[in-house]
């Protein structure tokens, strides 16, 4: 898949997602070692957008697990669709089925619902190449899941009562992400290659800018990343993070606006800040001295 730490970061950067060395060796050597690689950070700062990327370098499927509080094993790994079900059993009974003929064919494969964990291991194991196994945000999971986590993570093997086992013959590529909306177990992270992605410097958010929206004016970009920049040092209950940095881009594109002014800002502060107490926070006085210290920054840029 990869030769090396560069030929994963080159790889990255042709896909326009920018990352540090310590991001693309932690991607090389989740892959080399077969271990999943367990991002952590803020919201908005490119965590999920790893693996999308990753499924498109390596063209193979992207099979995500949204993970959410009450989320247990049957709707991470299989269901049986209990609807079809008894409509077959109707029909068997109409027909004349046995008892026999009636309890095998309803918990056959036309009826089993694979949801992600186990189409993970499916498709491993009919395409012989390995999916990107996507497990989305998993400290809004409870603890109990992430122990039924453990066990799925090691073997990729799924055992049906029914139908017997199901093994992966690539073991997916996995990658966790992580809010830190609580602390994981240490269990699960000990699993795991261990990677924190932080707010970007100006300069690696201005580079991600540019790569995303290409069409936008220099200068424009620049002030855009420099406000943004001198936005998440106030006190936010929910600093913006790059995903916003990038639809405000888009926002101010669409308005055809060619520099930042305080009422452009102002019209568009809902594309950033998601938070009512935070916008209110953003007052007149606060607003100015925000986007004065972003104009001189962007000025004294020599991106």
């Amino acid at each position: 898949m990869f030769n090396s730490v560069d030929s994963v970061q080159q790889a990255l950067a042709a896909q326009h997602y920018v990352a540090e060395r310590g991001l693309a060796t932690s991607i090389y050597l989740s892959i080399k070692l077969g271990k999943p690689l367990f991002l952590e950070g803020e919201a908005g700062v490119g965590k999920t957008e790893i693996a999308k990327v990753l499924s498109r370098i390596l063209n193979t499927r992207l099979i995500r697990l949204q993970c959410y509080e009450g989320l247990d094993a049957s709707s991470a790994l299989y269901e049986w669709n209990y609807a079809q079900q008894m409509l077959h059993l109707r029909l068997m009974e109409a027909s004349g089925s046995t008892r026999n003929e009636m309890q095998a064919e309803l918990f056959s494969r036309q009826f089993l619902q694979p949801r992600p964990l186990l189409q993970a291991v499916e498709y491993s194991a009919e395409n012989g190449v390995a999916p990107i196994l996507l497990i989305d945000e998993i400290d809004r999971a409870d603890e109990e899941f992430e122990a039924f986590l453990l066990e799925i993570l090691s073997d990729f093997q799924v055992t049906i009562p029914e139908l017997g086992t199901i093994a992966a013959k690539h073991p997916p590529v996995v990658v966790v992400t992580s809010n830190r909306t609580r602390e994981v177990h240490d269990a699960l992270k000990r699993r795991c290659l261990y990677y924190w992605i932080d707010y970007p410097s100006f300069e690696k958010e201005l580079e991600i800018v540019r790569a995303k929206a290409p069409d936008v004016a220099p200068m424009l970009a620049k002030q855009i990343t420099a406000f943004i920049q001198e936005l998440r040092r106030l006190e936010l209950f929910k600093a913006p993070g790059v995903a916003e940095t990038l639809d405000w881009t888009a926002a101010i594109v669409a308005l055809d606006q060619r520099a930042l002014s305080l009422e452009v800002i102002a019209d568009t502060v809902g594309v950033i800040l998601k938070y009512q107490d935070d916008i209110e926070s953003l007052n007149r006085e606060v607003l100015q001295s925000v986007f004065e210290r972003a104009s001189i920054q962007a000025q004294l840029s020599n991106g």
